[in-house]
Formats: structure tokens, C-alpha cells, sequence
């Protein structure tokens, strides 16, 4: 089912990193749409809407749109600004003059559209995606369609769902584990930005039976951005400036998310503690875990394994020993980096990730996973390097 790839060889991996930087470089140079051949390889321009537009996630669908080659944008939609242009709800956008203007849901013309990214709150996804015609490939960045087992979204979501065979079509969207399941996907349920940042950090050391499956803790912090746009009395200045609060404590959505993953890894149910922090900040994830090596490993073990599972992997970075990660050196990318470090309690380490829960949380896989499914490079509009200061 997983594919944490091991590579045939060191030279191979190598060879298709550089070939697929060639290729993203090629169609940067071109800077034309009909420079990319998508998955019929004849260099068509994949259509795409992205439902939900006015909101972060949508926001920055757009964006990395804005900088793919084989990309055109031709509906958005955003219920309660319908009508609007794009660049008058988001003017750090009005450079991206090809998108056209808001529109309702019911008003897009989807025999002119190819690719979907819903970008639509929970539970509004599955009422509108079963109504969507069959041919869209469909990014799911809502939690949809994360669970495989209805009971549980039940459990954790307070309503059954809405659209159970859909659900058992979608394919779960971790791009670096399931890579070979999203290129055939036709529905694409992206990843929970928490689940993303721990289970690229936690899954191969599971996997590889490196770490056990008891005591897995947890601490994660997220900016603000990850509480969505909407205007909430928690979300305002003096509610979150100078400071820093847990919320959902034991309780949080993710959590059967992040456990469906790891126990795959594991072979057997794992059950974490997981607590959520919200951070002054705008965008930004680090998730800390701790966790309980196995018989007669190291903390190095744990080093030179993740570095040999994510060696040729284009966005996820184990960092050079005692080097700490830093969510502000991921800011606006689609990088993962990581790095493990002793604990002071003896048989334990620390795993710290850090990710943007926008980029690689959100649009940036979904981007990510979208190139898969079409058959781009997987880093085509994705290379960008962090803001920074």
C-alpha cells in the first residue's frame, strides 16, 4: 500500500531529481502554456476552477497556478463575493491578470473545466463534489475525504457522510508515501496540515520498526492562517497578539487523521497524545514529537534512515546534525524539513518538522499531487525558495 520508496540506487535517484529539475527549468524558460504536455503528452493546457477561491487555501491555489506552465485558471468561485475581480479580494494578486472573476458555484461551466481544486469548508465539500460530473480530476483540500472509514468521520465530525462511495474512492493525498496511487487518482483527498508535518517526520520510522508505537507525543503549533479566513471573535489582534494558547486539547480533528497514517506505517493501531497551539503568527507549522526508540537504536539510526528514505525527494529535507528547523525558512514553499535530537530521558528522541501549513499543508501538495495526476513534473510551479526576513 505505501510507497516510501527505497531507490534502486543512489545514482538513479540522482538522475531523476536532475531530470526533473531540467524539465521545470525548460518550462520556465518557454514561459508559455503549450510548452508542457500534461498526461496525453500532446502540451495541452489543463483547465482548472478552484472552488472556494476567496479564502487562504484558494488564495493560494492561484498563486502557484499563476506560475505553472501547463495551467490555465478559468473559473473561481466565492459565494459571498461573486462578482468580484480576484485581485479587488486578494490585491497581493493583481499581477495574476489571466484569472477570471468570482462567480457562484452553480454558475461554473464545467465542460470547460478538467481539474478541480475544492477549497470549500468541511462538510460543504461532499454535497458539492457528488454532484460534479465525472470526467474533473478533483483536489480535495477539505477533510472530506481524509477518513476511509465512515464511522470514524462520523465519530469525529458530528454527521454522517454524505457521499460513503466517494469516499471509498478517494485516495489519500500524502504525495512522498503515495505517489503511485495519486497518479492514478481521480478524486485526491490532500492532507490536514498537522497530519502532513508529522507523518512525513513519523511514518518511515515506524515503517522501518525503528521507533515503537506506544508513547507518541506530539506538540504541534501552527500560525494563524491554519483557523481560515473567516471572521472569528478568536481570530482577532488582542485575542491572539502576544501570546500563545492550546486549543482542541485532546479533542482535535486531525488526530484520527494522523493515527489512520501511522498505524498503516506501524502495522498495528497507534494512538497518540496530540495537542494543538495556536502561534502569533500568520502562516508557519512545527510539529514536535516525542517518541521511544526501539531495542538498540540511536538517535543517528533514526537520522541516516530518514535521510536515506527522502534521499532525491524534492521537497523534504533532513537538516545536517544539531541543526534545529525553522518554520520562517519554509515560508511560502512547499519544503518539509526535519531533523532528530536526543532526548534527556534515556530510549527517547525528539523528531521536530516544520512546514507552511498553507504551502506544503495545503495548496502546495495539493499543487503537488495535482501535477501527479496530470502528469506533469511534480515540482513544476514549486521550486520557489523561502521568504526570508
Amino acid at each position: 500500500m505505501q510507497t516510501i520508496h527505497s531507490k534502486a540506487t543512489k545514482a538513479q535517484a540522482a538522475a531523476g531529481t536532475s531530470r526533473q529539475r531540467l524539465a521545470v527549468r525548460a518550462q520556465a524558460v518557454a514561459a508559455t502554456p503549450a510548452a508542457t504536455a500534461g498526461a496525453s503528452g500532446k502540451g495541452e493546457v489543463a483547465r482548472v476552477a478552484v472552488l472556494g477561491a476567496s479564502g487562504y487555501t484558494g488564495a493560494e491555489v492561484v498563486r502557484l497556478s499563476h506560475l505553472h506552465p501547463g495551467i490555465k485558471v478559468t473559473a473561481l468561485t466565492g459565494e459571498k463575493q461573486a462578482g468580484k475581480a480576484f485581485s479587488d479580494v486578494f490585491p497581493h494578486l493583481v499581477a495574476a491578470t489571466n484569472v477570471p472573476k468570482l462567480v457562484k458555484i452553480e454558475d461554473v461551466d464545467y465542460s470547460a473545466v478538467d481539474a478541480i481544486f475544492c477549497c470549500l469548508p468541511h462538510a460543504t465539500t461532499q454535497e458539492v463534489i457528488k454532484k460534479l460530473p465525472s470526467h474533473l480530476k478533483i483536489v480535495d483540500l477539505s477533510a472530506d475525504f481524509r477518513l476511509r472509514d465512515p464511522k470514524t468521520y462520523a465519530e469525529w465530525y458530528g454527521h454522517e457522510h454524505v457521499a460513503v462511495d466517494l469516499q471509498k474512492e478517494a485516495v489519500y493525498g500524502l504525495s512522498e508515501v503515495y505517489r503511485e496511487q495519486v497518479k492514478g487518482a481521480r478524486l485526491l483527498a490532500n492532507p490536514g496540515c498537522y497530519p502532513t508535518c508529522t507523518q512525513l517526520a513519523l511514518y518511515p520510522l515506524l515503517k522501518s520498526k525503528l521507533i515503537t508505537a506506544e508513547d507518541i507525543i506530539i506538540d504541534a503549533k501552527s500560525g494563524v492562517s491554519g483557523a481560515g479566513r473567516s471572521a472569528k471573535e478568536s481570530n482577532l489582534y488582542c485575542e491572539i497578539a502576544e501570546g500563545i494558547n492550546s486549543y482542541s486539547v485532546g479533542k482535535h480533528r486531525h488526530m484520527p487523521e494522523i493515527e489512520q497514517g501511522l498505524s498503516e506505517a506501524a502495522g498495528s493501531a497507534v494512538h497518540v497524545s496530540f495537542t494543538p497551539h495556536l502561534i502569533n503568527m500568520s502562516r508557519g507549522m512545527q510539529c514536535t514529537s516525542y517518541v521511544k526508540m526501539a531495542p538498540g537504536v540511536s538517535v543517528e539510526d533514526l537520522r541516516k534512515h530518514l535521510i536515506s528514505v527522502y534521499e532525491g525527494e524534492p521537497f523534504v529535507k533532513v537538516l545536517d546534525k544539531g541543526v534545529v528547523p525553522h518554520t520562517r525558512h519554509v515560508r511560502g514553499t512547499n519544503f518539509c524539513l526535519m531533523n532528530v535530537f536526543e532526548d534527556r530521558l534515556k530510549g527517547r528522541a525528539v523528531v521536530i518538522s516544520v512546514i507552511d501549513n498553507l504551502v506544503k499543508g495545503a495548496s502546495g501538495q495539493g499543487m503537488q499531487n495535482l501535477n501527479l495526476m496530470l502528469g506533469y513534473p511534480e515540482t513544476t510551479a514549486l521550486m520557489q525558495l523561502a521568504m526570508f526576513p
